[in-house]
């Protein structure tokens, strides 16, 4: 059985939801330890059942056992050990989508994880449903989320030009769309606990190990890496990478982290 999937949601529904993944040991007699998962510039939304996964992030160590939990943007590397008899079911966000709920202030809120209750959230679900129900669940709410907010609000906007230019300034950004460079650092922090420069590079690194973990790492030169993802030569992309994952490209093993498929 294959530890880690994922489950698409319908077109509408991507606008806000990237994937579903799940982390399944549920027939498991024993631990799977020491998996990795590196920062994409979104949030998650985690569905736990059975007994417990353990969680090391940059800040602090988390035991989630049976329960619903929401995970911050994560700047680092994370540890994972899931325990036997357990599965975990994740919603992926979108980095604009929590920006839709604007009594949220998540300016001081990364790599961190907390528990909350099933009645918080806005759709009705059992986190031990199939993982059909749950899709149904999700695409049904986003697409209607969708429908009620046919206007992209500032957050969106930010990262539809950070999505399309390989390489954009703050200034460029505020300069679209006709605002201050402090106002949208200030709206985008507080919607995302990232600085828009910081998330700029989450991406950029996310996108480069993304190709590391699908090319032929002997044919594929580290500098051909860094000038395609435009970093300024081979030793700034081996500084940054270091920054994250607290190894080097030369030593990257893909089968230690859990990667997004190639889709």
């Amino acid at each position: 059985m294959e530890v880690y999937s994922e489950h698409y949601v319908n077109p509408k529904t991507e606008r806000f939801v990237n994937k579903i993944w799940c982390l399944d040991n549920s027939i498991g007699e024993s631990s799977i330890e020491n998996k990795l998962v590196l920062p994409n510039g979104c949030f998650n939304l985690a569905f736990v059942t059975g007994n417990a996964i353990q969680v090391h992030t940059s800040k602090a160590k988390y035991e989630m056992n049976e329960g619903v939990y929401f995970c911050s943007q994560m700047t680092n590397k994370v540890l994972v050990n899931i325990h036997p008899k357990t599965k975990v079911t994740i919603v992926q966000l979108h980095t604009w989508t929590l920006s839709l709920f604007p009594k949220y202030d998540l300016s001081d809120f990364t790599d961190s994880i907390i528990k909350i209750n099933l009645e918080e959230l806005p759709f009705k679900i059992q986190i031990d449903s199939d993982i059909e129900i749950i899709l149904n669940t999700i695409n049904t709410y986003f697409e209607a989320l969708s429908d009620l907010n046919s206007e992209k609000n500032t957050i969106e906007k930010i990262c539809e030009i950070i999505k399309n230019k390989e390489e954009v300034s703050v200034s460029e950004i505020s300069e679209a769309l006709k605002s201050s460079q402090r106002s949208l650092q200030i709206k985008f922090k507080t919607a995302t606990g990232l600085t828009i420069k910081k998330y700029i590079q989450i991406l950029k690194f996310r996108k480069s190990v993304d190709q590391m973990a699908n090319s032929d790492l002997e044919k594929l030169k580290l500098t051909d890496i860094a000038l395609y993802n435009k970093y300024f030569d081979q030793s700034h992309f081996i500084k940054k990478f270091k920054d994250v994952t607290k190894t080097t490209p030369k030593t990257f093993d893909p089968d230690s982290y859990f990667l997004s498929h190639k889709r």
